[in-house]
């Protein structure tokens, strides 16, 4: 098909198209005159995941591509990749001020990854997220909040296992790498949604009843 059924099929508009392939999160097609290319299901689905990973992943262009690169690399093993989808979900933290309060909140998170026996690398963008939250609830006045940090990390192993365990059960290589970065990035969002729907009805179970 050519770039404008490409554009029909996929509902992308033909700039947009472009400009992925300017970018190389889109793979060229087959060229069939100097200004003339065709493109296959192969393109369309990869225009899907792109799709997926800017408007609902919201990352950036340039993560996109890192994220994109590292499932048409070869040889990255299934835990390297999924390393790098998480990255590319992990907002830059600033600079380590070297404050005790943030190294209070460090060793918070250090404790709570060795109780739970985690392998964790010591630099993880992640650990170093969550001693950030941790130190915003004690800035905010919410310290009493973080009771619920032994929950959250509960829930959040549980869902990890299983996770890992549905994408493993993939036999096609290619597509178990697809599915583990979709997975990351997709259930991101996909945990949000599902938690604001429970807190909705919980808050209605708990507080609606008695302001009535």
């Amino acid at each position: 098909m050519r770039i404008g059924a490409l554009s029909t099929r996929t509902g992308v508009p033909v700039p947009t198209i472009k400009y992925y392939l300017r970018e190389g999160l889109l793979h060229p097609g087959e060229l069939t005159s100097p200004n003339q290319a065709q493109y296959g299901d192969g393109h369309v689905r990869r225009l899907k995941l792109v799709r997926a990973l800017l408007d609902v992943g919201k990352l950036s262009i340039a993560a996109t591509r890192t994220v994109l690169d590292s499932v048409d690399a070869p040889d990255s093993s299934l835990h390297e990749v999924l390393g790098i989808a998480q990255q590319a979900l992990t907002p830059p933290v600033p600079a380590d001020d070297g404050s005790a309060d943030l190294r209070e909140a460090q060793q918070l998170a250090d404790r709570l990854i060795a109780d739970r026996g985690w392998q964790v690398e010591p630099g993880s963008p992640a650990r170093e997220s969550l001693a950030r939250i941790v130190l915003t609830y004690h800035d905010l006045g919410q310290a009493d909040l973080l009771v619920l940090l032994d929950d959250y990390a509960a829930a959040a192993e549980r869902l990890a296992v299983a996770e890992v365990a549905a994408v493993g059960r993939r036999p096609d290589p290619d597509s178990l790498v697809e599915g583990a970065v979709l997975g990351t990035v997709l259930g991101d969002a996909l945990i949000t949604a599902l938690r604001r729907l429970a807190q909705e009805n919980a808050s209605a179970r708990a507080f609606a009843a008695a302001d009535s």
